[in-house]
């Protein structure tokens, strides 16, 4: 492989997972912190999550993990997605575009979008 395109390719991992040590999403109605894995490190199942209603103020700690696209391969997970936690039969998805999505079941509890700082 030619070092100008290794070069290039390696830039845009290190962007696709710029979300991947520490970030906080702020919607219009939480405020969510998220402890990754190492920088660098492409899947990781051990991320944190702290939610914070805006509303009571009252926080909830959640265990989980990152979500990516599968490569050509269907193996090795290529472009960052976001993350999923899970409590109980709630389904906790927060994307890299902002977006928060609650679950439980196929019912939707939240449904917003916000901005990452």
């Amino acid at each position: 492989m030619k070092p100008h395109l290794l070069i290039a390719l390696l830039g845009i991992s290190c962007i696709s997972f710029g979300h991947a040590s520490a970030s906080t999403l702020t919607t219009p109605s939480f405020v969510i912190d998220i402890q990754g894995c190492e920088e660098g490190v492409i899947s990781c199942d051990n991320v944190m999550y702290t939610g914070t209603s805006k509303k009571t103020g009252k926080s909830i700690k959640l265990r989980g993990k990152t979500l990516h696209t599968l490569c050509a391969d269907g193996v090795t997970p290529c472009r960052f997605l976001g993350y999923e936690f899970r409590k109980g039969g709630v389904y906790y998805r927060v994307m890299e575009d902002g977006s928060l999505l609650v679950m439980q079941g196929k019912k939707i509890l939240v449904e917003e979008t916000g901005e990452w700082d």
